[in-house]
């Protein structure tokens, strides 16, 4: 336990900032759930949306920082390239 308040009041922000995150990446692995189901199903046209959802969604959370820009880059091209396959 933090003796010092401002050791307190870093643990009170932490806890904020995890759950923040937690949420974000939730936020993540459904679109990206919802990205390979589209694939699965060889459905382009849902494909294509859940492919916008899924780089909207990865562009905010590596603008907020739970995710690094490269990492989303790299997911949204591995994303896209699955999309190509099918169509």
């Amino acid at each position: 336990m933090p003796n010092l308040i401002s050791a307190k009041k870093r643990m009170r922000q932490n806890v904020v900032r995890h759950d923040r995150n937690q949420q974000v990446r939730t936020r993540i692995k459904t679109a990206r759930r919802e990205m390979f189901e589209a694939l699965e199903a060889k459905n382009t046209e849902a494909g294509e949306t859940a492919l916008r959802s899924y780089s909207s969604v990865l562009d905010k959370a590596a603008k907020a920082g739970v995710i690094k820009k490269n990492t989303a880059i790299r997911r949204k091209t591995n994303a896209a390239n699955g999309l190509r396959k099918i169509a």
